[in-house]
């Protein structure tokens, strides 16, 4: 039997009750985004969740999203938090028909969980509960207004005889049920535009706080232009020299760390026998040096696209160790960014002659935010994952028994010495192309022995010497192509690299990237009409 109160206030239907929840859950977590970007963007709730679901992925689950998905990898992540998200939000809509107060508690337990996760950010401070609060508050308040409105349709319909005493509603033809209803409906429309519309402009907000602006002192050194590629002569061939803006990028953070240069400092120490800390601006004022390095990620499939190469202009990271005097009997460097990663590399890779840089410029230009801004660690040789820190504010000598990094702790190789590789470009794979003269065309790359040759195979035939493209130095990628008589047919292409002074050979070993990096000669398949 139902209350009194039952009967005077009916439940609003189902589907309609699910809508509410998701539109409550949408303007609340489109607003507390827009807050997160005013005052800390780590802190809005889709985002916290997501860098808490990033840290405790499995390893082998991480490399396969980076290999299924490359740069939108993050994207399909947020994308999956807000999905769930939403389905909660409903389900807080149907509890809310019959018990209101069960659905404001699964809206409430929602925001308190994104808070939480802010909160576990390094960074955080106690304004990041803001954003969680901000959509707890606006959430529950549309979803209570919504509910308010539509509750009074649906009495107002259980009490179809009322409409026969206003007559100007019968001459319209629009009963009040039927307004209310219209009514609660623009509403609910309203407020999920506005939290579109907040989330939007929150993230533009972000975006045009990650922009760099300001100039870079010369550099000490003058290295000579680079040459002309080959890319104005063979189409679809990697250019010799990458675009800051097509430069590869992979990282745990689902935002870019927005720092403050003027705020920004790094520390080195650790066990060293003269601990000290740099501004930005002292930085800016030692001698800077260019370097042309390739970078490969260790995530890097056999053919992958996760490799670039710059013009890196910075501070040798050996001064800045010889400065601080390194103890004898330490392995590592534990570096740090501003949000609390951590990376580790070998100490002596940082003091040998290759040149490891903290970088403040790339490509002429000071570093973009999504690539480090205000300096990185640039290390000829070795994946990013252990020598490419961006957003470092901390480096610290110590030793591998005493810290693990990010990584480490996921069971990847300590060492990360980039294996040499061979990658064809074009033709692409599984393309047609006609028969007569087909350039094969890629690049190539053995950082810290430096690529001697490249050849290639068409199916079982004996393997043939392709052009070189002009050579930089060790660690800078090489440009290469290959003559095909091509003919009709269907046929498998192969490449690989040779390297160092005694000219090793790529190895054919195929090796998946976990735990140190990719290997085997890269095939593609290509029919020739």
């Amino acid at each position: 039997m139902k209350t009194s109160t039952e009967a005077s206030t009916p439940a609003v239907g189902r589907f309609r009750a699910a809508i509410f929840g998701v539109i409550a859950t949408v303007t609340g977590a489109g607003v507390g985004h827009l807050v997160a970007a005013l005052i800390r963007p780590e802190s809005s709730p889709v985002l916290a969740v997501g860098s808490v679901v990033i840290d405790n992925t499995p390893t082998p689950l991480k490399t396969w999203a980076i290999r299924t998905f490359g740069d939108m990898d993050k994207l399909i992540l947020v994308g999956s938090v807000a999905i769930v998200t939403l389905l909660l939000g409903a389900i807080a809509g149907l509890l809310a028909r019959r018990r209101p107060v069960l659905g404001i508690a699964v809206l409430a337990v929602l925001t308190l969980a994104a808070t939480v996760a802010a909160m576990l950010s390094p960074t955080a401070g106690i304004i990041a509960v803001l954003p969680g609060l901000v959509t707890a508050a606006v959430g529950i308040a549309c979803m209570t207004a919504l509910f308010a409105y539509s509750s009074k349709s649906e009495a107002a319909t259980s009490e179809g005889a009322d409409t026969n005493s206003d007559e100007s509603s019968e001459a319209s033809g629009v009963t009040p049920s039927r307004r209310i209803l219209l009514k609660s409906t623009g509403i609910g429309a309203a407020m999920a535009v506005i939290g579109v519309a907040a989330g939007a402009a929150g993230q533009q907000i972000i975006t045009a706080a990650q922009r760099v602006s300001g100039t870079l002192p010369d550099p000490s050194n003058i290295l000579a232009k680079l040459p002309e590629g080959l890319e104005k002569k063979i189409r679809g061939i990697t250019p010799f020299r990458t675009k800051n803006s097509d430069f590869y990028r992979v990282d745990i953070n689902l935002t870019v760390p927005t720092v403050n240069e003027n705020e920004w400092t790094l520390k080195i120490d650790g066990d060293v026998e003269n601990p000290y800390e740099l501004t930005y601006q002292d930085i800016l004022d030692m001698p800077l040096i260019q370097s042309d390095i390739t970078m490969t990620c260790v995530s890097n499939e056999v053919g992958g696209q996760y490799a670039g190469a710059a013009r890196w202009m910075g501070i040798p990271v050996s001064d800045l160790l010889e400065r601080a005097k390194p103890r004898s009997g330490n392995n590592q460097v534990l570096s740090t960014s501003v949000d609390g990663y951590t990376c580790s590399t070998p100490l002596k890779a940082l003091q040998d002659d290759r040149g490891a840089l903290l970088a403040v410029g790339m490509n002429g230009e000071p570093l973009p935010r999504d690539h480090g801004y205000p300096a990185r660690l640039i290390t000829p040789g070795l994946y990013g994952y252990v020598g490419a820190t961006k957003w470092v504010t901390r480096l610290t000598v110590t030793t591998f028994d005493k810290d693990k990094a990010y990584w480490t702790k996921r069971k990847w190789s300590i060492d990360g010495e980039i294996k040499p590789m061979a990658r064809i470009d074009t033709p692409e794979p599984l393309t047609t192309v006609s028969a007569g003269t087909v350039p094969i065309a890629g690049i190539a790359w053995a950082q810290r022995q430096g690529i001697t040759g490249v050849e290639v195979k068409i199916d079982d035939g004996p393997w043939k010497a392709a052009k070189l493209g002009p050579e930089v130095n060790i660690d800078y990628w090489r440009q290469w192509w290959f003559p095909w008589e091509a003919t009709p047919g269907t046929y498998r292409v192969f490449a690989r690299c040779r390297y160092g002074d005694d000219e090793k050979t790529q190895t054919k070993d195929r090796a998946k990237p976990f735990p140190d990096g990719a290997s085997g000669w890269h095939e593609i398949a290509v029919i020739v009409d």
